[in-house]
């Protein structure tokens, strides 16, 4: 079985040769895995700071390089949290770097109106 940052990285290997709608293919595989991937450590990061009062969550994520303020609620927080973690993992560098290569070859997920 093959998890979701192996399964992400296959798909950022393949990027390179693949063009237009095979390209939005991928990247939209890719970002169903980013969104899975990044959904699940939400719930982790969750259970790890559930004990913290909000205005500890606000320090933490501030210590992580994540913009936030005390009017936010616990859940945004948690999430801003577990972005910071996940921004640095394997699986999200290597989509992100696959999104930038693909909208620098004028292929992005997001139609332009």
């Amino acid at each position: 079985m093959t998890t979701t940052t192996q399964r992400i990285l296959d798909l950022a290997a393949a990027a390179p040769a693949s063009h237009d709608e095979d390209l939005v293919l991928l990247l939209r595989e890719a970002n169903e895995l980013y969104q899975q991937g990044l959904e699940s450590l939400r719930h982790t990061v969750a259970a790890r700071f559930a004990g913290l009062s909000p205005g500890d969550l606000v320090a933490a994520a501030t210590a992580a390089g994540m913009p936030c303020d005390a009017s936010q609620d616990r859940d945004e927080l948690v999430l801003l949290l577990a972005l910071a973690e996940w921004e640095m993992t394997p699986a999200a560098m290597a989509y992100s770097e696959m999104a930038e290569n693909a909208a620098r070859r004028g292929v992005c997920l997001i139609p332009e109106e």
